[in-house]
């Protein structure tokens, strides 16, 4: 009878042998099909299996040890890749944006400006004096704004924009929040800017109506509204356009340098340990 308590200890011994052994056999499997769709190119479902030996068998210590080390490959290639495909994306909208600058006026004071503005031709101060309309600029990361401009015998004091196409669907800014009044030789003269995302859409609305009749009224003040001239409309295309080249072109630059900063870290960590283990 004495025996029997040590057989028993002797069986949950090989038991538990065995299910150590079997728990690192099945995380190492996993490890193997990460391994695999490492090799494959598919590296969402290498990270899938390395993340599932941790949470399925978080005492396979040498499984998991591994999971860590490919999985630092796995992001130091997915990283590398990225760089190729965003180094090609910015090739194709630099070469896209050169061929369509010369048609704009940078308009950039070195010395106190760091980003210059684009304007379309008809659009410039010494082009546009004295008169009442919606002037539109990009600036050099690809930042479109909008400046309703008042000319007049008399102050309106408008703060807001509200543009009409022909079947009755509009676009309106909120109120400005940089605008301003002033007078010269008994001419008022009242401007108000709105940012792209903050202008009620109204730019995006004139862009994909610019085939069309546009009505625009000033609001905030005494009534004042107009006809969108066709020029006016042609600047607001052609600067559209050039915005969104831009703005492309700033955001694959900031991947970039973002893809940069991930491969240095994960470079890093990598020497580290190897550091470690020697």
């Amino acid at each position: 009878m004495r025996k029997l308590p040590l057989v028993g200890a002797c069986v949950m011994g090989l038991i538990l042998t065995s299910c150590g052994e079997n728990i690192e056999q099945k995380a190492t499997e996993r490890l193997n099909s990460a391994q695999q769709a490492f090799v494959s190119g598919d590296y969402n479902e290498a990270k899938l299996q390395i993340d599932s030996i941790k949470i399925l068998y978080p005492k396979a210590f040498e499984a998991r040890k591994e999971g860590i080390k490919l999985m630092q490959q796995v992001e130091l290639k997915e990283q590398r890749e990225s760089l190729v495909y965003l180094d090609s994306m910015l090739s194709v909208k630099t070469e896209e944006f050169d061929s369509m600058k010369s048609k704009f006026v940078l308009e950039k004071n070195a010395e106190y400006q760091k980003v210059g503005n684009y304007f379309w031709p008809t659009q410039t101060v010494e082009n546009s004096l004295h008169r009442s309309f919606l002037r539109f600029q990009v600036n050099e990361q690809g930042i479109m704004s909008m400046t309703s401009i008042y000319c007049g015998p008399s102050f309106i004091h408008h703060l807001a924009v509200k543009v009409t196409a022909p079947d009755g669907t509009f676009a309106e800014t909120p109120a400005s929040r940089d605008s301003y009044e002033t007078t010269d030789l008994n001419e008022k003269i009242e401007k108000a800017d709105y940012k792209m995302g903050e202008d009620g859409n109204v730019m995006g609305f004139l862009y994909l109506n610019r085939d069309k009749k546009i009505k625009v009224e000033y609001l905030g003040g005494k009534k004042y509204n107009f006809q969108m001239t066709g020029a006016d409309l042609t600047a607001l295309t052609n600067l559209y356009e050039l915005s969104q080249v831009l703005s492309a072109i700033t955001q694959i630059k900031k991947e970039q340098e973002e893809a940069n900063l991930k491969i240095q870290f994960i470079e890093k960590k990598i020497a580290e340990k190897e550091s470690k283990s020697e």
